[in-house]
């Protein structure tokens, strides 16, 4: 049987706000345990909670981002469950009346084809704590520093097919929430978490399968694998003539598996009710048309502007425009070298394969755009040629002094006397008579191999500093003579 995967994904963005969502008390990461947790976080007696309009704010650039629907009247709802990590007894979020109601985004796949995801809404909400059970012996801590961290919940419509496709909706988001500027992304951390809800039917059926829910995956990799072995699972549970139970699971990545974690809950099962000590918020329409003309560039639309304006390919522009920080950083050396192609080509090879070496962030290179931007320079203007920039390159990431001073103290200036070059060539063609007879002798599909030969030992010969082109050049008359 031909099997087809139904994938909606629920996405956690912690909304970068400098305090919580109804208190005042610091968002840091890594602070000591119970050290930003006010009385309201502690859900002591008499405390009110109060809206962080900062909040409100991003999840509504958020909503105008997707072309979503904003709710101009939204409610706090009470979502009642009993957990050690939430010391309240519920976690106020949004149920019937969300901020953000539906919209869309579009997805680049692996081929180049555009898909669109349906997203169905987006709602505010506060995290709860966290169990801590690593460090205690038999029991376990609770850190209510998350506790009443605001976040945005992202839920798309069941549109996704496979693995891949969620893994590329994912990066998607990812980039856009970072972009506006309203969540760090930063998933190790758990500033952006994802619960994949995955269920399996037969190729042809209408009717959706019965799904699971994997809970609080925190990686592209492990999204991707956590889908791909609970489809298997699925469809081996199945094909033996069982029945996929509704139910929360978690995927275990040293064991590559989903494992069950609880059976799933409705909404009736949370007793939702609108929360009394919160007003409905009012979305004003000039707050709206506000935060409408002053949305920063989006991904696709940095992506389309650098294809029209810089002439690259619809990869180059694709891979340059994932974030914010690689589109800046880019624009930054092309403005220098005046040349986007070359700049394109550096910052995607060279330095990305320095940062993924080191495991940096593009805001954590130790090359400056300056710095590469003026090494490219070098290059254009003939100061250097190819192999010298990779030199030049490599003590700029030693942080071995600007390009020029790199260039001067290495002695890298390549040597463009032609008459220099023409002596040098001279002196290997005498050193290599036998070899430039058997080039003259040959056919052109044999020249052609034979003619690396010579530009090496020319290369060689000039210790690295020759223009490459101009020796290919000369070298070539030399050789038809």
């Amino acid at each position: 049987m031909q099997w087809e995967t139904v994938i909606g994904l629920e996405i956690h963005a912690q909304l970068s706000t400098q305090s919580k969502i109804f208190s005042g008390s610091a968002t840091t990461f890594g602070a000591a345990p119970n050290t930003q947790a006010s009385l309201i976080d502690l859900a002591m007696p008499g405390t009110l909670p109060v809206l962080n309009q900062e909040a409100v704010r991003m999840a509504c650039q958020f909503g105008l981002a997707i072309n979503a629907e904003i709710a101009e009247r939204n409610v706090f709802a009470r979502k009642n469950y009993f957990y050690p990590d939430l010391p309240k007894g519920y976690q106020t979020s949004q149920m019937d009346h969300p901020i953000v109601g539906k919209g869309h985004l579009d997805i680049t796949l692996e081929d180049g084809t555009v898909k669109r995801v349906g997203i169905t809404r987006a709602h505010l909400e506060e995290d709860a704590g966290k169990s801590l059970h690593e460090d205690f012996h038999g029991m376990s801590g609770i850190d209510l520093n998350r506790a009443g961290t605001p976040l945005l919940e992202i839920v798309s419509e069941p549109d996704i097919r496979s693995a891949k496709e969620a893994v590329a909706y994912v990066k998607a988001i990812h980039a856009l929430v970072r972009y506006l500027g309203i969540c760090d992304g930063n998933m190790a951390e758990g500033s952006l978490r994802c619960d994949c809800n995955v269920s399996v039917r037969p190729k042809g059926q209408a009717a959706f399968g019965t799904r699971a829910e994997i809970k609080n995956v925190n990686s592209f990799r492990f999204i991707e694998k956590a889908i791909n072995h609970e489809v298997q699972r699925q469809i081996e549970l199945i094909e033996d003539g069982g029945k996929v139970v509704q139910e929360t699971r978690l995927y275990d990545p040293n064991k590559d598996e989903t494992r069950s974690m609880r059976s799933k809950e409705e909404a009736n099962d949370y007793r939702y009710f609108p929360c009394p000590d919160l007003l409905p918020v009012v979305i004003e329409r000039a707050f709206l048309d506000d935060l409408r003309a002053n949305l920063p560039e989006l991904p696709d639309q940095k992506r389309e502007r650098f294809e029209s304006q810089y002439g690259l390919s619809a990869y180059d522009a694709s891979v340059l425009s994932a974030s914010r920080e690689m589109a800046d950083y880019f624009e930054q050396v092309q403005a220098i070298c005046g040349d986007a192609k070359l700049a394109a080509n550096w910052v995607m090879g060279e330095l990305s394969s320095l940062l993924n070496k080191d495991g940096l962030e593009i805001e954590q290179s130790p090359v400056s755009a300056e710095h590469l931007g003026q090494m490219i320079l070098r290059l254009k203007d003939g100061t250097i040629n190819g192999k010298a920039a990779k030199t030049v390159f490599a003590a700029l990431a030693e942080g071995e002094g600007s390009p020029d001073e790199i260039i001067k103290a290495k002695d890298l200036v390549q040597n463009t006397d032609s008459g220099a070059v023409e002596k040098l060539l001279d002196d290997v063609l005498a050193a290599n008579a036998e070899q430039v007879e058997q080039y003259r002798a040959s056919d052109e599909a044999k020249r052609g191999k034979m003619f690396g030969f010579f530009v090496g030992q020319a290369m060689k010969a000039a210790k690295g500093k020759a223009n490459p082109a101009q020796v290919n050049e000369l070298l070539k008359k030399k050789l038809e003579a």
